[in-house]
């Protein structure tokens, strides 16, 4: 497995860190495939309802919570995101929504729908 050439990270003021691009990405280009760990959901005091859960972990099913790897966990939400994250084969596929241009921050809708912009269930930074 390799680190995509085409993303790093970086320190986002007010937000901690967020992935950028290093090269300008092509609509509907893979920016990066990580490898996912399947967690069963019960093993987290209080389930759906605990922060951490919400926070950090992409819901897979209804049994399990997938902690993505790469830079999986660090990419920033936006309701008008420039990319979006697929489901796939034990591993999270993260796209460009359109042209990416260097330097850009790389961001995604939390609410996995592109233009679901209902409330996150937990507070932003």
């Amino acid at each position: 497995m390799e680190q995509s050439p085409l993303i790093e990270v970086k320190k986002v003021k007010g937000k901690g860190r967020g992935v950028f691009a290093k090269k300008r990405i092509a609509r509907g280009a893979v920016i990066e495939c990580v490898p996912i760990v399947l967690v069963p959901l019960k093993a987290f005091a209080g389930e759906r309802k605990n922060k951490f859960v919400n926070t950090y972990l992409y819901v897979w099913d209804d049994e399990y919570m997938a902690i993505c790897l790469g830079y999986g966990l660090m990419y920033n939400h936006s309701f008008e995101a420039n990319a979006k994250y697929v489901y796939g084969a034990k591993q999270m596929i993260y796209r460009a929504k359109r042209v990416i241009e260097p330097g850009e921050e790389i961001t995604i809708n939390y609410n996995y729908y592109p233009g679901n912009c209902d409330p996150l269930s937990f507070e932003m930074v």
